[in-house]
């Protein structure tokens, strides 16, 4: 299969950038809005973080909800800066990768995210001196473009926006709804069950 493979797209949480559920959680719990950790420890993506992921509220709103369920007085670089917890960073073996990957393969980003997260994330690709550019021809982030995984929309808008060929395509993602989507459209996919596997199947 991989001889056929031209394009790869990544996902970002679970794959790319580690993930720290209980770090994020003790965070809101420090700022006093344990009633946001709970969407955190129970994978709730309804209202402010729906709202957010598929790009319907600002940061302001999701920070001012937050103050109104849970009565915390935390202002707003408070609230982002738990909110981020849940990012801890992106390992160097996996950055080191994709920049050997990029040398033979296109490379994509695909990723249900906030503009808090992808603001983070951007600092994390950003150290060393390189770019988010150095690692991905293009990003497609679900809050900008007001699409999430696993709708099959935002896969054939990738598609159609890189001219890439789904048939030659690889998908690595830690959701198998998302990777049955892709599957359907005849993408190849890789489902990540660990941090660390793709690193290990490519």
């Amino acid at each position: 299969m991989m001889q056929k493979i031209k394009n790869i797209i990544f996902d970002l949480g679970g794959v790319l950038v580690d993930l720290n559920e209980q770090s994020c959680i003790e965070a809101f719990e420090a700022i006093h809005a344990p009633t946001v950790g709970d969407y955190v420890r129970d994978h709730r993506t309804e209202d402010l973080f729906w709202d957010i992921e598929i790009g319907n509220s600002t940061t302001e709103e999701f920070c001012h909800e937050a103050r109104r369920i849970s009565g915390t007085t935390a202002d707003n670089e408070r609230i982002i800066w738990a909110w981020n917890q849940l990012l801890p960073g992106i390992a160097d073996t996996k950055k080191s990768r994709l920049l050997e990957l990029r040398q033979r393969y296109r490379l994509f980003l695909l990723s249900n995210t906030n503009d808090m997260h992808w603001r983070r994330c951007e600092q994390f690709f950003g150290q060393d001196g390189h770019r988010v550019e150095d690692y991905f021809e293009r990003v497609f982030l679900s809050y900008k473009m007001h699409l999430v995984k696993p709708s099959a929309e935002i896969f054939r808008q990738v598609i159609s926006e890189t001219g890439i060929t789904a048939e030659e395509t690889l998908f690595i993602d830690d959701s198998p709804a998302n990777c049955q989507t892709a599957c359907q459209l005849g993408i190849h996919t890789l489902l990540n069950t660990t941090a660390d596997e793709w690193l290990h199947k490519i």
